[in-house]
């Protein structure tokens, strides 16, 4: 593909809705290297961008790029940046070294991500405000407190309404923590800056057959929620109106909000697929390109689509589908059809270039092994190792035979050990083959090389059976 083709699709994707971001996750075996990243997003006229830490390979890469940032303080930070000596000194290391002409356009810090989460236990609960309170005010130390603010990004669990009341109008913060989160918001709104929450409606199917599946899209449904006169016809306008009534009765009705993660996956549940991620996202983006909002708060909203690109090492805890948010593969080639215009002209996005992949072979389950008896151990310690979630119910390699299970675990551990020769015996119940075994709609997928990919993230299971065997002569 020509580069002239490529900077003309880039100027058509310019047309993006306004205030579209996406998040960019970087929880990847092999990832893709950032410089490639960053000419992807301006390929697709993407023009803000959601990270969750402040990596200088990436920081470098957007140097220069014109794209607005939100850099990150990870939950494990926090503690930390209670102090303020050291809070400086994140600002300085990780947002003033950028601030130059050519560097790189910062426009928030996210302290944390989502540390208010009921499944925490309460871990982050007393060092998240006093961070937010020492960055923002070290960011306005170092001068630039009136470009860059701080926020936290909160799911939507930190607001409800209650269950014998269950519209939007009720909507007020968590009994628990309502009133740390009356002080976050009173700090947000005296420096200006917005709240940031995300937005799943996908986690309301999730595990929930009764949920009405068309409420969780934007096309319409036969029995909306009707709330003082109001008609509630999906869930995303229903849980951030609920934040709106929230904030009301803090006292901040017209705070700025930022949704900070919205979007679909496509793997790991019978829910999860690229026909609705597209019908998801044909009725998200037109509505953001019409500045409808939502009844109690119409017009403009900047919103971070989740996310750019899969990330087969992000923990399942949540779900098979975790892995499987990004509108792009782990190697930058989209998934489906989409209009970042708003408009409906659906296209293809502009795949990621110059992906260099390790060689066209993949391991395959042994046709002639004898001894079977080993064959679960070995496909659980693969998938131990290796992102196996499209195995799952309702997934696309859920249809496999007892083989293929054990062919496609198998690979997907050996890409992840860079195709070395060791991780494809399992004890002989595996092959090397240079044939293509992707079945149908399973896609047996060949790693990108990176030089950020790990060269060994699991032993190997030769050097799992030394290990065994030396424990077992020291006992």
């Amino acid at each position: 593909m020509s580069r002239l083709f490529l900077l003309f699709m880039g100027l058509l994707g310019c047309l993006c809705v306004e205030g579209l971001g996406v998040n960019w996750g970087t929880m990847a075996t092999h990832k893709l290297p950032p410089k490639i990243v960053v000419q992807m997003l301006k390929d697709n006229g993407i023009q803000k961008v959601k990270l969750f830490d402040a990596d200088q390979y990436t920081m470098s890469a957007l140097a220069g790029s014109g794209i607005e940032v939100m850099v990150a303080i990870p939950n494990d930070q926090l503690a930390v940046m209670t102090n303020y000596g050291r809070a400086k000194e994140w600002v300085r290391r990780n947002v003033t070294r950028y601030n130059f002409n050519g560097g790189v356009n910062i426009k928030y810090v996210a302290v944390g991500n989502e540390p208010f989460l009921k499944s925490y236990n309460n871990s982050f609960l007393n060092v998240t405000f006093p961070a937010l309170q020492n960055i923002q005010n070290a960011l306005n130390e170092a001068g630039v407190g009136d470009s860059i603010k701080t926020t936290v990004p909160l799911n939507a669990d930190v607001y409800n309404s209650p269950e014998n009341n269950p519209v939007p109008s009720a909507g007020r913060f968590r009994s628990d923590i309502s009133g740390l989160m009356t002080q976050i918001v009173q700090f947000l709104n005296q420096n200006k800056a917005p709240f940031t929450v995300n937005i799943y409606p996908f986690l309301s199917l999730y595990g929930n057959d009764n949920f009405p599946l068309d409420y969780a899209f934007f096309d319409g449904v036969s029995n909306p929620i009707v709330d003082n006169g109001i008609q509630y016809t999906n869930v995303f306008d229903a849980n951030f109106d609920t934040l709106v009534s929230a904030l009301r009765a803090a006292g901040f009705g017209d705070m700025t909000i930022l949704v900070g993660e919205v979007g679909w996956p496509t793997e790991g549940d019978k829910n999860a697929n690229t026909n609705y991620a597209y019908r998801f996202y044909n009725g998200l983006l037109p509505r953001l390109a019409a500045n409808k909002g939502t009844p109690l708060r119409p017009g403009y909203i900047e919103i971070y689509l989740f996310g750019l690109i899969d990330e087969d090492a992000k923990s399942i805890a949540p779900g098979n589908f975790e892995r499987h948010w990004g509108i792009f593969r782990y190697d930058g080639q989209p998934k489906y059809p989409i209009d970042f215009s708003g408009q409906g002209q659906n296209k293809y996005l502009v795949p990621a270039q110059n992906v260099q992949y390790l060689p066209t072979k993949w391991c395959m389950f042994n046709p002639n092994a004898k001894d079977l008896s080993k064959l679960a151990d070995n496909i659980n310690y693969a998938c131990t190792f290796a992102d196996c979630t499209a195995l799952g119910y309702g997934s696309s390699c859920n249809s496999l035979d007892a083989n293929g299970n054990a062919s496609y675990a198998f690979n997907m551990y050996f890409q992840v050990q860079n195709q070395d020769d060791l991780s494809c015996n399992f004890q002989g119940l595996a092959v090397v083959t240079t044939q293509n075994i992707s079945q149908g709609n399973c896609n047996f997928s060949i790693q990108i090389a990176s030089s950020s990919s790990s060269t060994s993230l699991a032993p190997s299971l030769l050097a799992l059976a030394f290990f065994t065997v030396l424990r077992f002569l020291l006992l």
